[in-house]
């Protein structure tokens, strides 16, 4: 039987969590992996019991959609919240943390970041800023490429019932 690789088979779970985001300027998922076991999962959206972007529009500041956490810090808050610790851990991430989840990323204690794509509205400037915080936090980053033999299947999920 031919398998997908751990870092292809996280980073498929991070595509299908990337799906429940609730802000169309980026759908973003995280999955935040230690030993091989996956402990936690982020997406981009509003906190909890707050108006999603896609039901009620975008709060916009500087450019920027305020209204919604990023991926990774949903992923980090929801180790916080059941009292889990990303120490070592992986983060497989659809799309490159910005600079400050990077911040939160290094001082949680994640060892590795995994990405697939880069932001679209990344600068060299915020490329290097990441890779030379990685340096000095001994963080590896990786750009996510594919095995040869691995094909992601279509990630977007027809919705079935209510949303939830």
């Amino acid at each position: 039987m031919d398998r997908p690789s751990r870092r292809d088979y996280f980073m498929a779970i991070a595509d299908v969590v990337s799906s429940r985001a609730t802000c169309d300027r980026a759908r973003v998922g995280c999955v935040l992996v230690k030993e091989g076991r996956i402990i936690a999962t982020g997406y981009n959206g509003s906190p909890p019991d707050m108006p999603h972007c896609d039901d009620v529009g975008h709060d916009m500041d500087d450019s920027h959609c305020v209204r919604t956490l990023h991926a990774e810090e949903n992923a980090l808050l929801q180790c916080a919240l059941y009292g889990v610790s990303a120490r070592g851990a992986r983060a497989y991430v659809t799309t490159m943390p910005c600079y400050g989840c990077f911040k939160r990323l290094l001082g949680a204690g994640i060892k590795t970041v995994v990405y697939r794509d880069v932001y679209r509205s990344a600068t060299p400037s915020d490329l290097s800023r990441i890779e030379e915080l990685a340096g000095i936090g001994g963080v590896d980053v990786h750009r996510y490429q594919p095995s040869l033999r691995f094909k992601f299947v279509d990630s977007k999920v027809e919705e079935q019932g209510e949303r939830s």
